[in-house]
């Protein structure tokens, strides 16, 4: 039902309707991935945020001052089309996967509840304050709803990843019978909150969230940088957005390494897919891999790639130290999650963390040097970099989700059982085309406004940005004391 599936199942000569389930999945998983950027976006930028708005506080500092208001106007376009993308995928629950709801809904339903009322609402309060409060509420005040708004965004991510794990590793459950149907009832709901998957989920997805807006921040800031090296303000940002990266790029290696060995422990079909490992044995690393024939871009095979392996490093990996460990291959199940793409986006992934761990580290030697707002290299390296860090997220989240296929909760519903048996393939196509054509309208506008905003701030620096733009001004009532 995730980003899943989205190649699936497609006939090699393929007809103008999908079916419900190969377009319910598709819908599902085109709409989380937009969601998915708008939601990180929060995440990572409320730690930023913070910091800009106390700095601003308590030193009256004219840098702080720009930069909190140029990235709570960002936060503010990021959190309005999270609201928006993110609204469509609970009606989806009920419209393409009523099975599912039916099932599981005892158990989803709270967690989902809780981060409208306790995650949402809390967020869109104070994020008001933000926008427009600076002189209308006391300095304390004026902080604690930035520290909110961070908190909420945070909860909204915690509330919605217990759905997700408890999907990857059911616990706190039991299946019952109510009105001829096997559905699921909460016996232990601590067991359900935190199942094993939980807290892997959420430290992960977090830092994945602090990188892809730290390069966001150093990618803008290294952009007007570039064009007037007298900004102090963006200078500061620049430097913090290294100094992060310095220490979320390194952690995120580390922590992916040691989730890997948890998911092997307690989804092997999954980590099979991840290596593209087929037979049960000990398993060699692949460090990188290049498809020798075309087939290998959609069925990856020891037989048909061209790798740079570490011999039984596989089997050391997931065991936790065991060369000679056995690792499950993916020809003892029936059915496997489209392998190529889970092989392939870890690949993507991984080699992406790595950049990102480089690009800190040149960062922050040219900042002990010195000459960090000096290297015309590095600035246009960061500008390039700045939407890396969203792909880099995004490709994780697609190996977790689909390499959790054909499960929609892991051994108890498979996707095929969750989708709606009275969907038409035209009904789901129609609807499929519908959200791909409106959000990526949304996904313009996000970066239509964000150009905007750079604009604005270059121009209020004193750089006449050419652009065939014709408001000239600040954003409409959001001045820049706002």
């Amino acid at each position: 039902m995730l980003p899943s599936t989205l190649f699936s199942g497609i006939d090699p000569g393929w007809v103008a309707l999908l079916s419900p389930e190969l377009a319910s999945r598709a819908q599902f998983g085109w709409t989380i991935s937009v969601h998915i950027i708008f939601a990180s976006l929060s995440i990572g930028l409320a730690p930023f945020m913070i910091y800009f708005t106390w700095k601003d506080v308590r030193t009256d500092d004219e840098r702080f001052a720009r930069l909190r208001s140029f990235w709570v106007k960002v936060f503010a376009v990021g959190f309005v089309m999270g609201t928006v993308t993110g609204i469509p995928m609970s009606f989806q629950f009920g419209t393409n996967f009523p099975q599912f709801s039916a099932v599981a809904g005892e158990l989803i339903g709270g967690p989902l509840a809780f981060e409208a009322k306790m995650a949402f609402f809390l967020e869109a309060v104070f994020l008001g304050v933000l926008l427009y409060g600076r002189e209308r509420v006391r300095d304390g005040t004026y902080v604690l709803s930035s520290v909110l708004v961070g908190v909420g965004a945070w909860l909204s991510g915690f509330w919605i990843l217990i759905v997700n794990a408890w999907m990857q590793t059911p616990r706190g459950y039991e299946m019952v019978s109510r009105n001829g149907m096997e559905v699921a009832r909460l016996t232990d709901p601590s067991a359900a909150f935190l199942t094993p998957r939980m807290p892997w989920m959420y430290v992960h997805m977090i830092n994945a969230s602090l990188i892809a807006v730290a390069l966001l921040v150093a990618g803008v800031s290294a952009y007007i940088v570039w064009k007037t090296r007298e900004s102090a303000a963006w200078n500061t940002a620049l430097k913090l957005a290294v100094v992060i990266l310095l220490v979320t790029a390194p952690v995120q290696a580390v922590h992916g390494d040691a989730y890997a060995r948890h998911v092997e422990d307690t989804q092997p079909q999954k980590f099979a897919a991840m290596e593209a490992h087929y037979e049960t044995d000990e398993a060699d690393l692949h460090l990188l891999a290049f498809p020798s024939e075309v087939d290998a871009l959609t069925d990856p095979r020891a037989e048909n790639l061209v790798t740079v392996s570490l011999p039984r490093v596989g089997s050391f990996l997931a065991s936790g130290g065991d060369f000679d460990a056995e690792v499950t291959g993916l020809n003892e199940y029936e059915e496997n999650p489209p392998v190529a793409l889970v092989f392939w986006s870890f690949r993507a992934m991984v080699g992406l963390g790595f950049l990102f761990i480089a690009l800190a580290l040149w960062g922050g030697y040219l900042t002990y040097g010195g000459r960090l707002f000096d290297s015309d290299r590095y600035l246009k390296a960061m500008v390039a970099a700045s939407p890396l860090g969203y792909a880099a997220l995004l490709t994780g989240w697609y190996v977790t989700e689909i390499g959790r296929q054909p499960w929609v909760i892991q051994g108890e519903l498979r996707t095929g059982e969750a989708v709606s048996s009275t969907l038409t393939g035209a009904e789901a196509t129609l609807t499929l085309a519908a959200f791909v054509v409106v959000y990526v309208g949304l996904v313009t506008t996000a970066l239509y406004v964000l150009k905007w905003l750079i604009q604005d701030e270059l121009r209020a620096l004193g750089v006449n940005e050419p652009s065939g733009d014709r408001w000239r001004g600040p954003l409409p009532e959001v001045s820049d004391d706002d």
